[in-house]
């Protein structure tokens, strides 16, 4: 008889096993999302052709939805609605070979949620090719389409083209964005900066959304000691696919130009104190509620550090009068008091009701 492997040997063998049982799962997934997506396109193709070339009406999907259920009644995916959207789906990508290499490699339902929300076929395949990118839940990608990531990429203003060189320059304007779409938040007008920085932080999952791909939260507040005295930076940020430190600075005003001026000091002493072997140089971005595009493209022209100017717009609050008529969490304390109470009272009256009918029912009894 052969030896027992030793635990550790034989923990490594079945971690491989696993890892390669997983593996082999996930691309049996995607060749079955792939083949599925692909006979849906055909099918859509076909009652495309055919209701464009031999004149079918509209009521030919109801009879083939109606037949095909018949002859296939283990198989969903065979609605009327359903037919309608591979009809839809084989018109908005009409390439076959484009469907084979890019369309899909995203699951059937992502599809429909594109179709459904984005209109123009450049938007529709950033995407769908976003979406393979990052791996994106259908959530994810209505929370993307909902936001109008594709308009707000790239939008803001920044030197990046000048102080940086390509690749990194084009990944970082890529990667900011304007505006921002802080709609998990609802902070008054007359909000501080510190109240929309305590604000992003509580709802720091949100935020990293928002931001996107890539970034690594590092800190609030973040200390930098020079020569002797203490500056504190709003947000600070790693992104590892720029390989470098983000700084952002929010502002609850317009842009103003000495704004780029405190920031360059900012984006300058992260390089000294924190830039490691390997880093790209720092950036930064200043976070304002609205901005000039003019007078902002002034402030960074003849600043060498990369910096870049957002705008941000938040979820509207309720207004004043509204908010004066709902409860205050002393008035809640109460109502649950007062309830509480009168479970209580009621709960009793029913334990006593109980209690005489026992008594009675054992007097009988006893009779």
């Amino acid at each position: 008889m052969g030896s027992e492997p030793s635990k550790s040997s034989y923990e490594t063998f079945l971690r491989d096993l696993k890892e390669r049982i997983q593996n082999a799962q996930v691309r049996a997934a995607l060749a079955v999302n792939r083949e599925l997506t692909l006979l849906y396109w055909q099918i859509g193709r076909e009652i495309l052709h055919r209701q464009q070339q031999q004149g079918w009406g509209a009521k030919v999907v109801n009879r083939l939805a109606a037949d095909l259920r018949k002859a296939f009644p283990d198989i969903k995916g065979f609605s009327a609605r359903n037919l309608l959207y591979m009809r839809a789906f084989a018109e908005a990508h009409p390439d076959e070979q484009i469907v084979q290499q890019v369309v899909a490699l995203i699951p059937w339902g992502h599809n429909v949620r594109i179709l459904d929300a984005v209109k123009t076929p450049e938007e529709r395949m950033w995407y769908i090719r976003q979406t393979i990118q990052y791996g994106w839940s259908r959530n994810v990608l209505t929370h993307q389409i909902d936001s109008q990531l594709y308009r707000r990429q790239g939008n803001a203003i920044t030197n990046f083209d000048r102080v940086l060189p390509n690749p990194q320059s084009e990944l970082a304007q890529q990667v900011v964005k304007s505006p921002y779409s802080f709609d998990f938040l609802s902070l008054g007008k007359e909000a501080l900066e510190r109240d929309l920085e305590t604000a992003l932080i509580r709802h720091i999952r949100e935020f990293l959304l928002e931001l996107g791909v890539g970034f690594s939260f590092v800190g609030s507040q973040y200390p930098l000691i020079v020569d002797g005295k203490e500056y504190r930076i709003d947000l600070l940020f790693y992104h590892f696919r720029l390989h470098c430190f983000v700084v952002i600075d929010l502002k609850v005003v317009e842009f103003e130009p000495e704004f780029s001026g405190k920031m360059n000091f900012y984006v300058s002493a992260v390089d000294d104190l924190l830039r490691g072997e390997g880093d790209n140089p720092t950036i930064g971005i200043i976070l304002c509620r609205t901005k000039s595009k003019t007078v902002a493209e002034y402030a960074l022209r003849d600043v060498h550090k990369p910096i870049g100017v957002s705008t941000y717009h938040m979820g509207t609050p309720l207004p004043e009068e509204f908010q004066r008529s709902l409860p205050t969490l002393e008035d809640l304390e109460e109502e649950i008091e007062a309830i509480a109470t009168e479970v209580e009272q009621t709960l009793a009256s029913k334990e006593a009701e109980q209690l005489t009918l026992f008594a009675d029912t054992t007097l009988n009894d006893e009779e």
